[in-house]
């Protein structure tokens, strides 16, 4: 089949190393614009597109796909050009309208890195930990107009050790989805079976995994050990927790043992 990969960090990246290796032709790659970077602040292709440009692959860097506006009509008809079969997308960053979502063939299809209804939104791996969730994963769901709210297709469990981190569950659930997009796609046959077997999501179970903001990474040490402890490794690798030491210094904390000691009720610090 001809596919579109649309997706921007390493998250995205894992998976469409996964479907190169397939008998697939990925015939566009989709990312966002090149960002600063470094200290330098030099601008930065994202992961996906480095990867996609080591295997000549075209790449499209549009701001939006506003139909409103001259250039986002001008990169809605690009899309629609390219005659796509399906269209993949793992953490875009961008929004797609009805009209985009409605393009290819078989519609767009997205890897999410939670077990859906549950952690819809921007952070489903870091709210995950830091609730003390035991156990999430992948759902691969055909894409509707609402955050997260498309037919689900295809699920896979990962269980939330007691000393992973955001880093470490990334790894693993970037993993589990380019397997799991090579599983939907192994043929269109296959697809087409998934497509027919989708699953509407229950809205009633639906929680949302809300954008991080570095003020939560503040150690609150009212929390009990547990909870700071989750936060702690919630916020690693981004934006790191700390504490506040004075009005102009902080320490970073990445990584936190809970005592095995009996008291629990001594003060912090």
């Amino acid at each position: 089949m001809k596919i579109i990969f649309a997706g921007t960090p390493e998250f995205a990246a894992t998976a469409l190393a996964a479907l190169l290796k397939t008998s697939h032709e990925i015939i566009a790659v989709y990312t966002q614009p090149d960002r600063k970077a470094g200290r330098g602040q030099k601008l930065t292709p994202s992961p996906v597109k480095q990867l996609a440009l080591e295997h000549n692959i075209p790449v499209y860097q549009p701001l939006h796909f506003k139909a409103s506006t001259e250039e986002g009509l001008a990169a809605q008809q690009e899309l629609a050009a390219l005659g796509a079969d399906v269209m993949v997308v793992a953490a875009y960053g961008l929004i797609l309208p009805q009209a985009v979502l409605d393009t290819p063939k078989y519609g767009c299809l997205n890897i999410h890195g939670s077990l859906l209804p549950r952690w819809r939104g921007a952070a489903p791996i870091q709210r995950a930990i830091a609730t003390g969730d035991d156990e999430t994963g992948i759902t691969i769901m055909q894409m509707a107009a609402g955050l997260d709210t498309g037919d689900m297709m295809y699920k896979t469990y990962c269980p939330i050790a007691s000393e992973d981190t955001s880093a470490t569950l990334h790894d693993k659930l970037a993993a589990q989805g380019a397997t799991a997009i090579c599983a939907v796609l192994e043929s269109e046959e296959t697809l087409q079976k998934y497509l027919a077997e989708r699953e509407v999501q229950d809205e009633s179970l639906t929680v949302y995994a809300h954008k991080l903001v570095k003020s939560e990474a503040r150690i609150d040490w009212s929390m009990n050990a547990v909870q700071v402890d989750r936060n702690i490794r919630a916020f690693n690798p981004w934006p790191v927790a700390f504490i506040q030491l004075d009005e102009n210094n902080a320490l970073r904390v990445w990584n936190s043992i809970i005592s095995s000691q009996s008291k629990v009720n001594a003060q912090a610090g």
